[in-house]
């Protein structure tokens, strides 16, 4: 595996403050464009192999170990080419990538959330790329307008409640869980999880701040017990009858299921007769000074393609970015659901605007 020299991490540390200032602002970059001519990138859904490709591909990821290895086992299995990866958490992963700048190892960045993808966009560590293969692949929401980044698994965000004691035909909206029947009944994660930002950065961009944060007001005035520091916990604390409704992204929920297949606790799809299920991203793009934007484009479009998308579902009970790979067993026995249609980079856009909202309605 890649690993950054403890010394060049002294440095970086260092160096970050003066990289910081020294970045020119976005709008006076001129970033490189990386094409994939229509020659090269064949009409199929299979990722261009046309290209010469000298040399590994160097990914930064904020995922964990586990669940990119096997991709990037398989894909250098069957394409010969190197992966080497570089995991950490994402602010100090961006904030890296902005401090080496063009000395960076990294050719591609490959995130968690639109919100972190969005924000190395407007840094300008990303440089757009043309993809026939990665447009007709991805849906339109589920990439940057820029074609920056693109999203590779979807994760939806929506609402699970006790099976012991909450029908379902009372559950409907996210914002309904600020409604009065609801009051001591009410479990949510902390607020200063990207997954809650980009929840409230959504419900901005369709319901404006001030009726954003009356719902807000109303989940905080609801609340059971304390806010929980993650979604596994909020599910466990459901099921021993601390709360009795929550927000959670569906993984967890398999995750326990998998553990428990007798938990009394189930998923209802939140907005299905208005804007849909809050839907967010695993994601990547190519660094804007990639020393391998080939490989790293190559990569990125096989991952969206069945098998990787396959797995993508396969090891984090994901969802596929690709509408046309069905998810594994376990997570379409969930049900089918009508996400929301917005472009996910509102959640990057609005995550700033969310922040100061969440932290007026006193939600920690």
């Amino acid at each position: 595996m890649f690993r950054m020299p403890l010394g060049l991490l002294c440095f970086l540390a260092l160096a970050l403050s003066v990289a910081c200032t020294d970045q020119p602002s976005v709008a006076d970059q001129q970033q490189p464009e990386i094409q994939i001519s229509e020659e090269s990138s064949p009409a199929s859904n299979d990722p261009d192999t046309s290209t010469v490709i000298n040399g590994p591909v160097v990914v930064y990821s904020s995922r964990q170990e586990h669940l990119i290895k096997p991709l990037f086992d398989r894909f250098t299995a069957e394409t010969g080419i190197e992966v080497q990866y570089q995991t950490g958490e994402d602010g100090p992963l961006i904030a890296r990538l902005q401090a080496e700048g063009d000395r960076t190892f990294a050719d591609i960045l490959y995130t968690v959330d639109a919100g972190n993808l969005w924000s190395a966009a407007e840094k300008g560590l990303l440089a757009p790329i043309q993809s026939t293969v990665l447009e007709k692949n991805i849906p339109e929401n589920l990439q940057d307008p820029m074609n920056r980044w693109f999203g590779l698994s979807v994760r939806a965000r929506t609402i699970v409640y006790s099976t012991e004691r909450v029908d379902p035909a009372t559950l409907s909206t996210y914002e309904a869980l600020a409604d009065p029947q609801w009051q001591g009944r009410l479990c949510l994660r902390t607020s200063r999880k990207v997954y809650n930002m980009s929840l409230v950065a959504t419900l901005i961009e369709r319901l404006g701040e001030a009726e954003t944060q009356n719902i807000v007001e109303g989940w905080v005035d609801n609340l059971a017990t304390r806010v929980f520091s993650s979604d596994a916990l909020l599910i466990e604390a459901i099921a021993a009858g601390q709360c009795d409704v929550g927000l959670v992204n569906t993984y967890y929920l398999g995750q326990l299921q998998a553990q428990n297949p007798d938990i009394s606790a189930a998923l209802f799809w939140a907005n299905q007769e208005s804007s849909g299920v809050h839907v967010n991203i695993s994601g990547a793009g190519v660094t804007r000074y990639a020393k391998n934007p080939a490989a790293a484009i190559r990569l990125i479009e096989w991952l969206s393609t069945e098998t990787p998308q396959s797995m993508f579902s396969e090891l984090n009970l994901e969802y596929p970015a690709n509408p046309q790979v069905e998810p594994v067993a376990q997570v379409a026995a969930w049900g089918d659901f009508t996400p929301d249609s917005l472009n996910v980079e509102a959640a990057g856009r609005l995550q700033s605007a969310a922040v100061m909202l969440m932290d007026r309605a006193d939600y920690r």
